[in-house]
């Protein structure tokens, strides 16, 4: 299956660097994609795509302009037969960075780890034996403004995408204050057959959704990328190149699903559509084509 919703990885000039090392660390990875762009308002722009344990990331080293933080990480699940691993995962992704809950035993896990490595990337390692073909789920976090916005979010994106369901959601005790019970302790819902998890948490933190973790659409044609735009768009001021930000401050990227052969083209092409799209707010297909084909 095409993986139409993609997570993308904001660095300063590491991107390379951290797909390796990510690529190396978790079984079945491998990168896929290593190319750059030139003339961008970054300078040059070195981007790569990858798969970690099957399922695919983006990346991009743009410059110090966003940094990644724990609102939205990555929950890989682990066999028990797979514990080895999963702690020496564990022991490499700390190092420089920081355990925002350490390696041990939970009520919810025989074994469970929240780290995030010197990248700024948030992993939660967890032991889970349940079948389940997608062993990485992006996670997202609500928190700040967003306390207690979960469900409601949750139930906004399963309106905005058509292939979409909400599995099981667990709320937090009553006593587990500043949480709330209904604010969300762990949920799961699908978009487009990817399976992300999320949770509220009323605690005060430093950080909150921002580009620094994006995730990309990969629509077929420009009718759904109209669709994506209208419905996930609300703030102007940030729209750029693709981009955009929900109510929420979720950034997603509304990408044409052949920006990817394009971006596989010779330098020449790759350039006139660098040029084309750093003009557009929303993705004009046609006229990408035409500066790929040269016919601009």
């Amino acid at each position: 299956m095409t993986q139409k919703i993609v997570p993308c990885l904001w660095f300063d000039t590491e991107a390379k660097e951290a797909a390796e090392l990510y690529t190396s660390l978790f079984p079945k990875s491998k990168i896929m994609l290593d190319s750059k762009l030139e003339g961008t308002p970054s300078g040059e722009v070195s981007q790569l795509t990858f798969e970690i344990m099957g399922f695919k990331f983006y990346a991009m080293s743009a410059g110090p302009y966003f940094k990644k933080n724990p609102s939205i990480s990555f929950m890989v699940s682990f066999k028990s037969s797979e514990i080895d691993t999963l702690k020496h995962i564990f022991d490499v992704l700390k190092q420089g960075g920081n355990v925002v809950m350490d390696l041990k035993a939970y009520p919810f896990s025989p074994l469970y780890a929240w780290v995030e490595d010197k990248y700024g990337v948030s992993w939660q390692l967890i032991v889970n034996d349940n079948e389940d073909a997608q062993r990485v789920k992006p996670t997202l976090l609500f928190n700040n403004d967003n306390t207690g916005k979960c469900e409601a979010a949750v139930d906004y994106y399963l309106s905005v995408f058509k292939d979409a369901q909400k599995n099981a959601f667990h709320y937090y005790p009553e006593n587990m204050t500043p949480n709330l019970p209904t604010h969300v302790m762990h949920g799961e819902f699908v978009l487009e057959g990817i399976t992300f998890c999320t949770m509220d948490s009323a605690y005060e933190y430093d950080y909150q959704f921002n580009e620094g973790v994006s995730l990309i659409i990969y629509a077929d044609n420009q009718a759904e990328i109209d669709y994506y735009w209208e419905q996930l768009s609300h703030d102007s001021k940030a729209e750029q190149c693709g981009w955009l930000k929900d109510k929420y401050g979720v950034s997603w990227q509304v990408t044409p699903s052949i920006m990817d052969d394009m971006m596989n083209g010779t330098e020449e092409q790759i350039k006139r559509v660098t040029e084309a799209f750093l003009q557009m707010k929303k993705f004009d297909i046609a006229a990408l084509e035409a500066a790929y084909k040269g016919e601009n």
